[in-house]
C-alpha cells in the first residue's frame, strides 16, 4: 500500500502533472493530487501524493520538505486523516416564535 503525503505551500500555477513528475524523482508516484477551490475554481496552494512504499515517502520528505518551488518553500509531510466534520447545518436560526414583523393585532 502507497503512503500519502501533504505537499504545502504550492505555487498556485503548480499542476497535478507538475507534481507528478517531481515526486517521481524519488520514486514511484500513485497519484497526485492538488485542491482546488470549489466557488473559484482556483487552487488552494496544497495537495496530496501518494508514493509507492514508505521508504520513497521518506526519500520525497526529506529532498522536498523545505525545498523552493517557484519563489515558496514546500512543506511536505505525512498525510494526516481528515478531522470529521459537525454534521449541524447552517444553525443559528431558530423556527417559530411569529417575531412580529410588520403584523398589527
Amino acid at each position: 500500500m502507497g503512503k500519502k503525503l501533504y505537499v504545502g505551500n504550492l505555487p498556485f500555477s503548480a499542476t497535478e502533472q507538475f507534481l507528478a513528475d517531481t515526486f517521481s524523482q524519488c520514486g514511484t508516484v500513485e497519484s497526485a493530487k492538488i485542491i482546488f477551490d470549489r466557488d473559484t475554481g482556483r487552487s488552494k496552494g496544497f495537495g496530496f501524493i501518494e508514493m509507492s512504499n514508505e521508504a520513497e515517502a521518506a526519500a520525497a520528505i526529506s529532498k522536498f520538505n523545505g525545498a523552493d518551488c517557484d519563489g515558496r518553500t514546500m512543506t511536505v509531510n505525512e498525510a494526516k486523516p481528515m478531522a470529521p466534520r459537525d454534521g449541524g447545518g447552517r444553525g443559528g436560526f431558530g423556527g417559530g416564535g411569529g417575531g412580529g414583523r410588520g403584523r398589527r393585532y
